[in-house]
């Protein structure tokens, strides 16, 4: 079975408008649960918009491409970027896409801009030269320039293996003073809007989040992109939230923001995988 034709085939259910390539592994294929950090998950003070590999095999282009811009030590000359790259290989393909390779060793990286390669070119080394120092993991990024942003890797990529087990955290509303109400205590509201978090995860973190009371949705948040806004990436849903709305502190993720009207409602809380697997629970909660 082609691989590369089945995952360009999932594509087509997600991106409704144009069409993406579906891409191979940049470096050795990597099981589901096992990468070093995930697309959207808190990295460096921001909203992680790449894909980080735990592994030191070699780097291959990912599709094929022209190398636009070979960076070295830290050298950063885009201003797309949220973490610094260290030695990096930028590749630019069809459809507007770039991908990146960062983290790079300096030795074994390819040489020579605006040169067309083919899939699978070895284009360097996995190193420790960008934000993860000491640790040789290849932080592999995908960039829709016509629509400034940045696509979740796993989305054109074949995947294997099991996907890390999610978790519902404990659950707190944070109120307009700021005060925060964990669910597990309090179950007795004023009437107003609130921002719903849980704990986060360290390494999973799930491609959907889904927020609904009595029944209805009232917001979903997607982790199939981030969006540029004011040159700050976003992750989108009902508004387009930065890190300082879905990462306020390090151990708390937005699922939602929440306007409580007055009665006895029913809140539930899902988070769905990018393979469509679902951890939900459901709180009671009264509001005055």
């Amino acid at each position: 079975m082609n691989i590369k034709k089945v995952a360009a085939v999932a594509l087509s259910t997600i991106f409704i408008a144009g069409s993406l390539p579906a891409f191979d592994w940049p470096q050795n294929e990597t099981e589901a649960n096992s990468f070093f950090s995930y697309f959207g998950q808190l990295r460096g003070g921001q909203i992680g918009s790449s894909l980080v590999f735990n592994d030191t095999s070699a780097i291959k282009a990912a599709d094929a491409g022209t190398v636009s811009i070979i960076l070295s030590d830290h050298n950063n000359e885009t201003g797309w970027f949220e973490s610094p790259l260290g030695n990096a290989v930028i590749l630019t393909h069809e459809n507007g896409l770039q991908t990146v390779y960062g983290n790079l060793e300096q030795e074994g990286l390819i040489t020579g801009s605006n040169q067309d390669i083919p899939t699978g070119t070895v284009i360097g080394q996995s190193g420790n030269s960008g934000w993860q120092e000491g640790v040789s993991c290849m932080e592999f990024k995908v960039i829709d320039t016509k629509n400034k942003t940045t696509v979740n890797p796993r989305l054109l990529m074949p995947r294997i293996g099991k996907e890390l087990e999610l978790i519902i955290g404990d659950l707190s509303f944070e109120d307009k003073e700021g005060k925060i109400h964990h669910l597990v205590n309090e179950r007795n509201f004023t009437a107003g809007t609130y921002l719903l978090y849980h704990t986060r995860q360290n390494v999973a973190m799930p491609y959907k989040t889904n927020v609904s009371i009595n029944g209805t949705t009232i917001e979903n948040i997607l982790y199939d992109k981030l969006e540029s806004h004011n040159g700050t990436l976003c992750a989108v849903g009902n508004s387009n939230y930065d890190v300082s709305k879905i990462y306020p502190d390090s151990k708390r993720h937005l699922l939602a923001v929440v306007r409580l009207t007055k009665g006895h409602s029913t809140l539930s809380v899902t988070l769905s995988d990018i393979l469509g697997a679902t951890r939900s629970i459901t709180y009671n909660i009264d509001v005055n």
